[in-house]
């Protein structure tokens, strides 16, 4: 495994004017290798998709291509035990600013010693202070 996906990633990939130098390398590596999620991972690509059909930027189709996209990609989903939920990531979030949802993912980087990869500009501040940040693909 190489580094932890956040949601902001993946849901740059399913739409076209927020792809970046940053997505398309990280889907390029991507497809070599897996990388890890938290759980909370698939909820969060499924409800910002969801969010984009209500707002009538993508429709029911392209919604079902997104999904299948997604689900087709090598993303380990890693559990996050209970007390980590209300132990050190309600602690990064209350040290850093960051929701418990953003928190989740830094604190699956620092659990499994791997960079984050994110588009938020809050989780990417708070994991390059933490020495977390995956700077480029």
């Amino acid at each position: 495994m190489k580094l932890v996906l956040d949601a902001s990633v993946a849901l740059a990939w399913c739409f076209e004017d927020e792809s970046s130098d940053y997505t398309e390398g990280l889907l390029d590596e991507l497809l070599e290798t897996k990388v890890a999620a938290p759980e909370l991972w698939a909820l969060e690509v499924t409800n910002g998709l969801l969010v984009a059909v209500r707002r009538k930027r993508i429709d029911e189709e392209q919604l079902t291509g997104a999904l299948e996209f997604l689900d087709g990609l090598p993303i380990e989903l890693t559990p996050t035990p209970k007390g980590r939920a209300m132990g050190r990531i309600l602690e990064i979030a209350a040290e850093s600013g960051l929701t418990i949802y953003d928190a989740t993912y830094l604190e699956l980087a620092e659990r499994l010693d791997l960079p984050l990869a994110a588009l938020d500009g809050a989780l990417r501040r708070a994991a390059s202070t933490e020495g977390r940040l995956y700077e480029s693909a």
